[in-house]
């Protein structure tokens, strides 16, 4: 059955409700998630242990009529374990491939900067192509295909900064903070009220969007419309990062076309069929904080990748 596109807005509209029901706010990683959704894009989801980063891509996972897969990375980890790997038959006398988790829709890599570079970088090809190459054959993955990654902020204990290249790989990176005290209490409610974080089901989290609804939505984005006083905006924005004396690598043309995209997706979840500089300004963080590389005084002063691109945000010219 083909998804109308004012369905498939009310159906990712309702992935929000249904996550609400495993996890307390949270409101910015949750859109984030869906923006991803919408754009193809892959999510890195950053904070302390604790704040419901695993439970928020679970709640996704079971919000959605999708196969999902979880890996949870550790430093023995090798990449044929998220791959797959040639098998040999005793029974044929010959090697045979045997998916890796990384074969299926909604990929939930566990604390990714849990283990080494290597098997970290197992899944550029993955992110980037949606094939993997094993042995010269490279084998395509499902449709859809997202990876949805935790981590720990690296001044923690046992973890490895992540490669450049795959940050790049990111559509998104999403900051989940520690909750306030009156999320928290809503926790700590729901916990005495019986709620069990590891059944979902018993939760009452249903799936309410499948791919057919995904794919209209996907379309209805793409149709959405950009002037070209909003293409320059970004742009601007982007290249106005290259020249910040804060920062020794700016956004990429790459970045730049990263946040049309998910301005345009935003635009699209708010009704709208056209893009605003408040749709642009909305993502820039999420879409650019991973993408610049801080020069080493600067971060010695303490100065922050979300400082250095707020400030651009306030000084390129909005467009009318």
């Amino acid at each position: 059955m083909t998804a109308t596109t004012d369905s498939a807005r009310s159906s990712l509209e309702a992935l929000r409700t249904e996550i609400a029901k495993a996890v307390v706010g949270q409101d910015s990683a949750v859109t984030g998630l869906v923006v991803a959704l919408l754009c193809r894009g892959h999510v890195l989801l950053e904070g302390v242990p604790g704040v419901a980063k695993t439970l928020l891509v679970r709640a996704l996972a079971a919000s959605l009529e999708l196969d999902t897969k979880r890996v949870q990375f550790t430093p023995d980890l090798m990449p044929g374990d998220v791959t797959g790997s040639l098998v040999y038959d005793a029974r044929t006398a010959e090697f045979s491939f045997q998916n890796g988790p990384v074969f299926t829709n909604l990929l939930l890599a566990d604390e990714i900067n849990r283990t080494p570079p290597k098997t970290q970088s197992s899944l550029l090809e993955a992110m980037e192509e949606r094939q993997v190459t094993v042995d010269g054959v490279p084998r395509k993955l499902p449709e859809p295909f997202l990876v949805a990654a935790t981590m720990n902020p690296v001044e923690y204990e046992g973890t490895y900064p992540l490669p450049e290249a795959q940050l790049d790989r990111f559509l998104l990176k999403l900051t989940v903070p520690l909750p306030s005290r009156e999320d928290e209490i809503g926790v700590l409610t729901r916990h005495a009220a019986g709620f069990n974080p590891r059944d979902l089901h018993a939760a009452g989290i249903r799936p309410v969007a499948g791919p057919a609804e995904l794919e209209a939505a996907r379309k209805a984005v793409e149709n959405t419309t950009v002037s070209p006083e909003i293409a320059a905006y970004v742009v601007d924005i982007c290249r106005a990062t290259r020249e910040s004396p804060s920062l020794t690598l700016g956004v990429s043309p790459r970045g730049a076309t990263a946040l049309l995209a998910t301005a345009r997706a935003w635009a699209w979840l708010t009704g709208r069929d056209y893009v605003t500089p408040d749709d642009v300004k909305a993502l820039a963080l999420p879409t650019l904080r991973h993408r610049v590389q801080l020069r080493p005084e600067a971060e010695m002063e303490g100065v922050v990748a979300d400082a250095v691109i707020s400030a651009v945000l306030s000084h390129v010219p909005v467009p009318r």
